[in-house]
């Protein structure tokens, strides 16, 4: 059964958002590792086209807005490495999972709150295919001072589907 084909960024568009390029691994490792039909995208803080828009404890210096709003960004950078590397977003057959990353003080209590605002763009973008597990998680530091930071596994449909 063939599912119906989307454009992601024709989506992106009608919300006022956009791809950056995709960013760079600032280290020895890959940004994304397919196994099977599995992509494991890594870590990716909330830079766009390589500046750091979102810096500082959400809680602190943040408000959980500006939170929210980083974490959108650091999907548009997963959107942007799979793009690159798959050509076609229609070659997704579900979001699995996201980890998310928070920098806060200890005692701040409203993580999930910031990553929903990854949660929230996947599921406004591929729908039932968007919907995914999650885990969210508050933290010391992030790389760059970022305020949040994600990381994303993917399921590919099969060849013979794409």
């Amino acid at each position: 059964m063939k599912t119906q084909s989307f454009d992601v960024e024709a989506i992106l568009k009608e919300k006022g958002l956009s791809l950056p390029k995709p960013p760079k691994p600032s280290g020895n490792y890959l940004f994304l590792n397919q196994v099977g039909n599995i992509v494991y995208v890594s870590g990716i803080t909330c830079k766009f086209n390589g500046e750091m828009v979102y810096k500082g404890k959400v809680g602190i210096d943040l408000s959980i807005q500006e939170g929210y709003e980083a974490s959108r960004i650091t999907t548009l950078n997963h959107l942007s490495i799979l793009k690159d590397y798959l050509k076609d977003f229609n070659k997704i057959e579900k979001i699995v999972k996201i980890t998310g990353y928070v920098n806060c003080d200890p005692s701040f209590a409203q993580v999930p709150d910031v990553i929903n605002g990854s949660s929230d763009l996947l599921i406004e973008i591929f729908g039932e295919k968007g919907k995914h597990a999650r885990c969210a998680v508050g933290v010391a530091s992030l790389p760059g001072n970022a305020a949040v930071e994600t990381d994303m596994i993917v399921l590919l449909k099969d060849e013979k589907e794409n």
